[in-house]
């Protein structure tokens, strides 16, 4: 179990990398509106318990990383349509996210080394996609922003992955 938690967590740090910060520019209506990711079971963890940002799925720490960025990349109302299109999918990569997690630690348990390979490969793959899918809609919100701002983005993007390298340096030398 100890190892599927290490697994998880090493997935979710790459996983996260690839989520950059923005801001949320939509309503608490809209917000309302959004169609979620059914719950797990009663009892069933989330497979993404063991990682370090609050919540209990992708999908809520990415609203928190949402609105947490938001307020330090100082999105416009001229800036919220392109905003709005880049929010919405970090919303489905999270919610696509926590169903594989799901899926795999579902799997896990009759898993052999090989297919557990297989599994994390898939994790991977799918992982890229959701990069190839976030990356267009950020440049578009990132062309939308005056050179001052685009500056402040590229500090913002710099610290936090500074920030996620550090910790997972640190993962890796407490696993000795």
């Amino acid at each position: 179990m100890k190892l599927l938690e290490n697994h998880l967590t090493s997935v979710a740090l790459i996983a996260l990398l690839a989520l950059p910060g923005a801001a949320l520019a939509q309503s608490s209506q809209s917000l309302a509106a959004q169609p979620t990711t059914p719950q797990p079971p009663a009892g069933a963890a989330s497979p993404m318990t063991s990682h370090p940002v609050a919540g209990k799925t992708a999908e809520e720490r990415v609203e928190r990383y949402i609105k947490e960025l938001h307020a330090r990349l100082h999105i416009t109302p001229a800036e919220e349509t392109q905003w709005n299109q880049f929010a919405e999918v970090m919303r489905q990569n999270a919610r696509d996210m926590d169903q594989a997690f799901i899926q795999r630690a579902e799997q896990f348990p009759t898993m052999n080394a090989v297919q557990n390979l297989q599994s994390y490969e898939q994790l991977a793959e799918d992982h890229a996609q959701r990069v190839q899918k976030l990356i267009p809609a950020f440049e578009n919100l990132y062309n939308a922003m005056p050179e001052q701002q685009k500056q402040l983005a590229d500090q913002v993007f710099r610290a936090n992955a500074e920030r996620r390298m550090e910790g997972a340096a640190q993962s890796h030398r407490g696993r000795g």
